[in-house]
């Protein structure tokens, strides 16, 4: 077979495969099942990586800590991990009592969608987006030791596991409460809390009324906190 009939069986075999959908860019409007009056707006973007779009983690996440942290956050500060386009600091940002900035966190390429998202609802006086690579020092702008870190959908790219374990041992102070929620995709996310539970005091949640129905989708709610704590 010559490279020209070999390059064309391989054109017509991809020609017969349909594209991924990328959903297209644009705003959407979250009210967590009705938890949040008015609705959080995020503008969700893929181009610069899967961040920029919803994911169930962090719809879980934010559901869970209006529900159950809608007013104890006062004078606690609060910083979110690989944030994305920001959904869960904001929703909290919107929708708890707080007294401080929030800060969400994420690599360069997320950082102006999280820009975007903290003036789309008018929260620049309660949040702010900072650049936060895993696994480098605290950036001078956070707090060394947050009061709350919030971190939905971490778990997913196996390389960055060590980083991320790494940033949650300089983070995590003798007071800090970590939130972490991830969907299992693979063995390897499972093997990431079996390293961290030697790290950490990691507890599950139990008392998210929707435990019963994430559970059954392979969704799973931690708080992890310091072992000296």
């Amino acid at each position: 077979m010559s490279d020209s009939e070999d390059s064309g069986i391989f054109k017509i075999s991809a020609d017969l495969v349909p594209p991924a959908v990328i959903k297209p860019a644009g705003i959407s409007e979250v009210d967590f099942d009705g938890l949040l009056s008015p609705p959080l707006k995020l503008h969700e973007d893929l181009k610069n990586g899967c961040g920029g779009q919803l994911w169930p983690a962090g719809m879980l996440l934010s559901k869970y800590m209006l529900r159950k942290h809608r007013d104890d956050l006062v004078g606690k500060e609060i910083l979110e991990l690989g944030a994305g386009g920001g959904l869960v600091g904001l929703a909290v940002a919107l929708g708890c009592k707080t007294s401080t900035k929030i800060h969400i966190t994420d690599q360069e390429p997320m950082f102006d969608l999280m820009k975007r998202n903290i003036s789309l609802n008018n929260l620049d006086s309660k949040s702010e987006a900072t650049i936060y690579d895993w696994g480098t020092p605290t950036p001078a702008n956070l707090p060394s030791h947050p009061d709350i870190i919030l971190a939905a959908d971490c778990v997913y790219f196996e390389p960055a596991f060590p980083l991320l374990q790494e940033t949650l041992k300089d983070l995590i102070g003798e007071n800090t409460v970590c939130y972490f929620c991830f969907k299992k995709r693979r063995r390897a996310d499972l093997h990431f809390m079996k390293v961290a539970k030697k790290l950490f005091d990691v507890k599950e949640i139990e008392d998210d009324p929707d435990k019963a129905k994430y559970s059954r989708e392979s969704l799973f709610l931690y708080k992890i906190t310091s072992k000296s704590r």
